[in-house]
């Protein structure tokens, strides 16, 4: 017999096609961790997992075509099938094309995930959720740079070819990414991390899973038959009443709401909880108040979230999502509350068949309204009505929550006073005591301001949004020593559904060798000093989803012509979503703080952006303009270019000032030899 003719090779294509498959399978949980860690941290941690795990599949080349992983150096090497896999993993996340694209420049949002009914996805804590966190300020390009370099090891010049090659930069192409490197380099994120995110054993991939719907699908199969019938039915019914009673039975009787909007499966929190969990947030308060058992109450405010009816107006904090729960919410409180409930600045969106000017709930004096808050995941949702009955006006106010904490969490607004102006809070557990202080009047002690034993407080004064700024009220929580010995901490009420903490950051002392200052609470004398100049711009922050606002107190000067000393600060508002607004002033002896510049969108001033270099032009009392310049703490030498020509060791600069509107260029060199320029508007940058 004859031997069987050989097989023709199997084509190179086709070989490499199927070899870039094997290195995605293999090298697949660093690729999911690069795309969770990139993702913006304003998406919530389950759509994060979802779409990095889409990125990731998505990845593999269309066609049997691709690179040889043969060629020299192996699949790891410059243009082998892992940074093509790499950069194609990056380009989803970071520079999105056609429909994406066309999608995140419409809405700002990034495409939908993949839907996975019945769960909820998360990774578990520490690891790349905790990076994740830590680099939630950093632009995503920086993310990425961190990943690829400080956990997977690439050299710099690497990380900037696969950044570039993603279209990280845009039109800079490869130097912009090489930008992005170093700066990434520059991330001060703790050393501890870093083994943990090596270890073999951590798997990115790895998610934890929730059902949300467990009775809902074993009654699935009867229901489906059902829900079309009924669903007919109730279509009908609202066509022919669409009172607010009618319209709610709209989705509490479809199979799919059916379970998440039963009152009786909502999640309720055991009252001490809070003192035995390491994640002291909104997730660790009890359900509270006098109304947790009225049914009623609990289902016309699951069923107005979810079927929006005429009558109920909604306003959300900027980037909150508003759409119905996908599984049963967490109840924190439910009762009545005298005031009104109103979220002054926030995006409203009218119910429909709502009159404009029309009256809210508890308007006039001595009313009452009935207050429902709930939890559900990374936001929390607020459903008012007047305490007399359902058939006057509604609200649902919605604001984000993600990565609250001790201070963050500590109180939500329940009702204002618009006669006061006033407001009542609801605080958490772990609050022991409660008082008010006006930031405009540094001196004055806090005034107790007295809690019930549902954690209502007393009516509080609030800001007033418009008029003269004569007084800035705001809050000072104590939290317990369960959790936190001798901690205090200030609040101030921006008008949203959750107050704003404020933090202080002294002046740095000695040489550059002391460790930066992490921000303080706003308690102290100092601290207290510090806000007072500047405290009437926290009206300018209304609506804006703010969760902190920190004066940081970078450099001094002893100004010219005798003037005193004078103060550098720099004041941030961080979002929920990470970026944030930066304002900085000059604090002379005499007179009101001289606004420097200030920027939008930025990390200067924050975590990650902790070298500053500032200039202005001043005028001494004795009538003599100066340009005055300062750097934080690591500048070590300013050079002024342009109308003026000045060099200064040191972290200050002060030269005669040029004809006024000519311009001038300022450069700061730093103690490691790095040179960044001056804040201008965006955001300060090396060179």
């Amino acid at each position: 017999m004859s031997p069987a003719p050989p097989q023709p090779p199997e084509p190179p294509g086709r070989t490499a096609f199927e070899r870039a498959e094997a290195v995605l399978v293999e090298q697949y949980p660093r690729l999911v961790r690069l795309a969770y860690v990139t993702l913006p941290p304003s998406l919530s941690r389950h759509t994060r997992v979802l779409l990095a795990h889409r990125a990731v599949q998505h990845a593999l080349p269309r066609g049997p075509g691709g690179r040889d992983p043969d060629g020299p150096g192996g699949p790891d090497s410059p243009g082998g099938p892992l940074e093509e896999l790499r950069v194609r993993v990056l380009r989803a996340v970071l520079a999105p094309t056609g429909r994406a694209r066309r999608l995140l420049a419409r809405t700002g949002r990034p495409p939908t995930p993949p839907y996975v009914w019945g769960l909820r996805l998360w990774p578990p804590a520490g690891g790349i959720d905790e990076a994740a966190r830590l680099l939630g300020e950093a632009p995503g390009p920086v993310r990425a740079a961190f990943v690829l370099h400080r956990i997977d090891g690439l050299p710099e010049e690497a990380v900037a070819r696969v950044l570039g090659a993603a279209g990280a930069a845009g039109a800079a192409g490869a130097a912009g990414a090489a930008d992005a490197v170093r700066e990434a380099l520059a991330v001060p994120v703790g050393e501890s991390l870093l083994p943990t995110l090596r270890n073999p054993e951590f798997d990115a991939s790895v998610v934890s899973a929730r059902p949300t719907d467990l009775l809902r699908r074993r009654r699935g199969v009867r229901a489906g038959w059902a829900g079309a019938a009924v669903l007919a039915l109730v279509c009908g019914v609202l066509a022919a009443d669409t009172s607010p009673r009618r319209t709610e039975a709209a989705p509490a009787a479809g199979p799919v709401a059916a379970g998440v909007l039963d009152p009786a499966r909502l999640a309720r929190v055991p009252a001490e909880a809070w003192a035995d969990t390491a994640r002291v947030d909104f997730t660790a308060w009890p359900a509270r108040g006098s109304r947790t058992a009225d049914r009623a109450l609990l289902t016309r405010a699951l069923g107005a979230w979810a079927a929006r009816p005429g009558g109920v107006r909604t306003t959300a904090a900027p980037g909150t999502a508003t759409d119905p729960p996908g599984h049963p919410p967490q109840l924190l409180y439910a009762g009545n509350v005298p005031g009104a409930a109103g979220v002054p600045g926030a995006a409203q969106v009218p119910g429909a068949g709502e009159e404009p000017g029309a009256a809210r709930p508890g308007d006039g004096p001595g009313s009452e309204t009935a207050v429902v808050l709930l939890l559900d995941g990374d936001r929390v949702v607020r459903y008012t009505e007047a305490a007399r009955g359902p058939r006057g006006p509604r609200t649902l106010d919605f604001a984000r929550t993600d990565e609250a904490g001790v201070t963050t969490a500590a109180a939500l607004a329940l009702t204002r006073d618009r006669g006061g102006p006033a407001a009542r809070y609801l605080l958490a557990p772990w609050i022991v005591g409660a008082a008010t202080l006006d930031l405009l009047r540094a001196g004055d002690a806090p005034r107790p301001l007295s809690v019930a034993a549902d954690g209502v407080t007393a009516p509080a004064a609030v800001p007033r949004t418009a008029g003269a700024c004569e007084t800035w009220p705001a809050l000072e929580l104590t939290s317990s020593p369960r959790i936190v010995e001798k901690h205090s901490f200030v609040l101030a009420d921006l008008g949203g559904l959750t107050p704003v903490h404020l933090t202080y950051t002294p002046l740095p002392d000695g040489p550059s060798a002391v460790p930066a200052r992490q921000p303080r609470e706003a308690t102290g004398a100092a601290a207290r000093a510090a806000w007072a100049p500047g405290a009437c711009g926290l009206r300018e922050l209304g609506g804006a989803g703010v969760r902190a606002v920190n004066v940081w107190d970078f450099a001094d000067t002893e100004l010219p012509d005798g003037a005193g000393r004078a103060t550098w600060s720099c004041t941030r508002a961080s979002g929920w979503a990470g970026p944030g607004d930066v304002l900085v002033r000059l604090r002379v002896p005499a007179g009101p703080p001289q606004e420097v510049v200030r920027a939008r969108s930025t990390a200067a001033c924050g975590r990650f952006g902790q070298h500053l270099l500032v200039g202005t032009r001043w005028r001494s009392p004795a009538g003599h303009w100066y340009l005055l310049a300062a750097g934080s703490r690591e500048v070590a030498a300013i050079t002024a270019g342009g109308a003026v020509r000045a060099e200064a060791n040191g972290r200050s600069l002060t030269a005669p000032a040029g004809p006024e509107g000519a311009p001038v260029s300022l450069t700061g060199r730093l103690t490691g030899g790095a040179r960044i320029t001056a804040l201008d508007g965006g955001a300060g940058g090396r060179d």
